[in-house]
């Protein structure tokens, strides 16, 4: 990812007298910590780890195609249906890649379906690196693409103890982040379309014919040390409800701090032709805090993106309140 609107959405609150157009603050409840299933944040860091070991995922590069296969073999390990769908794509620069998104289906014959989605690219330029020496350094991805991926897979580990009667489907979108760098910024689309190629390929020809979803959840950058999840525009312009029922769900649990109950800003990311092309109400859990390097967390395409600086507890409470989320779905 990607790039920020610096356009704030109005605050939004839960106070007496509001109409169907705001988002209602998750109501104080209660915090519960018994877990349809105890998501282990151990096991999501090792998936970052296990990522990371094969080096930038860079498309095009053999450490691109090794973990491409890991992904494919690990969702297979755990029962799951996988399916590659793969395509030649055209960067900003005319770059020919070789996409590869990964979708893995529990459950695939089941008409209810949910999405659960996130990027396993790297970005090929740390751009955003405090040290321009740096900025022609491809970035290691462990918050930025590997973080989500992570939470996944143990997603996918423990599928059938979560909700087994439900369809899911995991897709791993490719090609996110070879939008067009710093230094070449006048050559970049004023619609973003050079970014989240993947996802944008995916929407136009999904994995099956006619493809819907209930609703989708987008995770990207969820294991940084300073995460702070806020509202995020595109999520409330075309998935309002699911905002609310995973902001509440999380604040149930005890990760209001977290996932905080105020505006953030608008992203242009893996979620927007989820929901533009496909129309299917998809959200982005995605970081939005206060740092003078990036409002994205402070390793945001730096060299500094690796897994010491992945937070388990992060994870966990990202992850756990999927769990929840997904286990809370009726067949």
């Amino acid at each position: 990812m990607k790039y920020l609107s610096l356009l704030l959405i109005p605050l939004l609150c839960a106070c007496g007298g509001a109409t169907k157009n705001t988002t209602p603050a998750p109501a104080e409840t209660k915090v519960e910590q018994t877990f349809t299933v105890d998501f282990s944040a151990d096991s999501a860091y090792q998936f970052v780890v296990d990522q990371c070991n094969f080096g930038a995922r860079i498309p095009n590069s053999a450490a691109h195609k090794a973990c491409g296969d890991y992904l494919v073999r690990k969702f297979a390990d755990y029962g799951l249906h996988v399916v590659e769908q793969k395509a030649d794509l055209t960067a900003w620069d005319g770059t020919l890649l070789k996409a590869r998104n990964i979708i893995a289906s529990h459950n695939p014959e089941a008409t209810k379906r949910i999405l659960v989605c996130a990027h396993w690219d790297c970005r090929p330029w740390a751009d955003n690196d405090p040290d321009k020496s740096n900025h022609r350094t491809p970035v290691m991805g462990a918050n930025d693409g590997a973080s989500g991926v992570a939470v996944m897979l143990e997603l996918a580990r423990q599928c059938s103890a979560i909700n087994p009667s439900i369809g899911i489907d995991f897709i791993c979108f490719d090609m996110e982040d070879y939008g067009v760098p710093y230094w070449e910024e006048q050559r970049a689309p004023i619609d973003g379309s050079d970014w989240c190629l993947g996802s944008r390929y995916w929407a136009q020809h999904p994995h099956v014919a006619d493809y819907k979803a209930e609703f989708g959840v987008l995770l990207d950058m969820v294991g940084g040390k300073d995460a702070l999840f806020c509202y995020e525009g595109y999520s409330l312009r075309y998935a309002r409800s699911i905002v609310a029922r995973v902001w509440g769900t999380a604040a149930r649990l005890g990760y209001k701090n977290y996932f905080a109950q105020k505006d953030g800003s608008w992203a242009t990311d893996d979620h927007v032709p989820v929901n533009e092309l496909r129309a299917i109400p998809c959200i982005d859990i995605i970081p939005y805090v206060e740092n003078n390097n990036s409002s994205f967390g402070a390793t945001w395409h730096t060299v500094n993106d690796t897994p010491e600086n992945i937070s388990r507890d992060a994870l966990k409470a990202v992850g756990q309140t999927m769990v929840e989320v997904l286990a809370d779905v009726k067949p």
